[in-house]
């Protein structure tokens, strides 16, 4: 069975919009996956150290038949493909994923939580979940758009098409 999956995608390093654009190709190219579609990307201020370089987010929507654990290893092979290394907690790095919804599904476990832990205090999340599915919800029944008017605001701007491969 197929379960509806949203990915949030973040860089500040080596052509972060670039990185983005990659990742969102390896996705597609998961196993037992589709992708179904991808939102615009934002820019935003680091969260935690500021000295950093603005973050390039975006989220993507998939199908997947993977379980969460399973897909999390997956994402993180595709950030190690991207030169990701844990040098600093909320430090830079070259690509970021993170499993924000997975279905209905409610995690909390040493590996994964589910919804993702900081989702409603991430605009840079939030947007682009709202430009994928309007009328998306937490598994609580919480409207995504609900936690938009609630989110504090981290500077986001949406970069035009352009800026984007």
């Amino acid at each position: 069975m197929m379960t509806e999956v949203f990915i949030g995608l973040g860089s500040n390093l080596k052509d972060p919009a670039a990185q983005l654009a990659r990742a969102v190709s390896a996705l597609a190219n998961l196993p037992e996956t589709v992708l179904v579609a991808q939102s615009p990307f934002y820019t935003s201020r680091p969260v935690g150290p500021q000295d950093q370089p603005d973050f390039v987010n975006g989220a993507v929507w998939l199908r997947t038949s993977l379980p969460p654990h399973q897909l999390l290893d997956e994402l993180q092979n595709v950030e190690q493909q991207h030169g990701r290394e844990r040098l600093r907690h909320w430090g830079p790095r070259t690509l970021d994923l993170d499993i924000l919804l997975y279905g209905e599904r409610v995690l909390d476990d040493e590996r994964l939580t589910l919804p993702h832990r900081e989702l409603r205090n991430r605009d840079f999340a939030i947007q682009p979940l709202l430009d994928l599915k309007a009328d998306l919800t937490l598994p609580d029944g919480t409207p995504i758009a609900e936690l938009r008017r609630q989110c504090p605001d981290n500077g986001l701007r949406k970069l035009p098409p352009a800026d984007y491969p």
